[in-house]
């Protein structure tokens, strides 16, 4: 949990809507293309990550394997959801537990 000492109000913005659905991810990016923020990169990475996981949740564990697993890791998500928006609006770059350190490694192109 790093405080980023250059925080823009643009940078904020733009690292909020990236955690509204995966469509608001999807207007972050587009957005971030123009002028690259560090701090909307980090929380980009971090909702591209917690997307996937979601949809391999949705398309794999819920279907195939067990309806109480999709829901435990449903709300697992969630819970990393509120972690990384809160880190937002603190203006950190808070790692999401478990994967974040994954997540900014495989994506590290956004």
């Amino acid at each position: 949990m790093e405080k980023t000492p250059s925080v823009t109000e643009k940078g904020k913005t733009n690292a909020i809507i990236s955690y509204i659905t995966f469509i608001g991810t999807i207007i972050a990016i587009v957005l971030n293309n123009t002028e690259k923020d560090s701090f909307t990169s980090f929380h980009i990475r971090q909702m591209i990550g917690l997307s996937i996981v979601s949809i391999l949740n949705s398309l794999v564990i819920s279907r195939y394997l067990s309806s109480t697993a999709g829901i435990i890791i449903s709300i697992g998500l969630f819970v990393l959801w509120i972690i990384g928006f809160m880190g937002v609006l603190k203006g950190e770059e808070k790692k999401v537990p478990l994967l974040g350190d994954q997540f900014q490694e495989w994506f590290k192109n956004f």
